[in-house]
């Protein structure tokens, strides 16, 4: 993954009892500017997990970007956001008043929500056929577009239903996956959003330790 396509790396060490954030490991800390060439086991740097992914690198998944712009640059918490479905080429199909559209570029920088168990292979040797028919149906056209009612997430939330009914499993209503899929991984990108916004800003980032860790969700698929 290029760092032009979901932010640079952040890295977590802990000096005088504080986390202390930054992009890269200082010479000398920030805060006492005592030289850090040598630390103990519990002061060695962690790497901070990105919470965004290149879509198109991600079979069949679910995906939410901003409709405008990138999550680490110009989101603000209360922009639309827009969401797809990958097929196993990593083409991100997704509704919007052109339609639907068949993107092999703009979701570099995405949430990514599997949607597959890796061992499902009999449902993804099916997948492109099965978003493939799904988007050519006159559901999908234009004029049926409407933003509030009718829009990129219905389409999304259907095609995952009819993937699920076709396994026999129960379906989703939009608040239940919402809750359950959605918001534990927004969550976590708002909370390294800020982080690196402020390491851009300052230069490092400090908070009080110990504290309790944000856990990424299961990489577990929907399926």
């Amino acid at each position: 993954m290029h760092c032009t396509e979901a932010g640079k790396a952040l890295i977590k060490f802990n000096h005088c009892e504080k986390y202390i954030y930054s992009f890269r490991v200082p010479q000398c800390c920030p805060l006492c500017q005592q030289d850090l060439g040598s630390r103990k086991l519990e002061e060695a740097p962690i790497s901070i997990a990105n919470p965004f992914t290149n879509g198109h690198q991600e079979k069949c998944s679910f995906l939410l970007r901003p409709t405008q712009g990138t999550f680490l640059r110009e989101y603000d918490g209360r922009s639309n956001l827009h969401v797809g479905i990958t097929n196993t080429n990593g083409v991100v199909y997704n509704y919007s008043a052109h339609g639907v559209q068949r993107d092999g570029a703009g979701w570099e920088q995405s949430i990514s929500i599997p949607l597959l168990q890796p061992n499902m292979y009999g449902m993804m040797e099916q997948w492109d056929k099965y978003l493939e028919d799904f988007s050519t149906s006159g559901a999908w056209l234009p004029h049926r577009y409407e933003e509030d009612h009718y829009n990129c997430y219905t389409y999304t939330l259907l095609f995952i239903n009819c993937v699920l009914m076709a396994e026999g499993r129960e379906q989703l209503d939009k608040s239940e996956f919402t809750e359950k899929y959605v918001v534990p991984r927004t969550r976590l990108a708002s909370k390294y959003i800020t982080l690196y916004r402020a390491i851009q800003e300052h230069g490092f980032y400090v908070t009080d330790r110990p504290q309790q860790e944000a856990q990424a969700p299961e990489g577990s698929g929907l399926c």
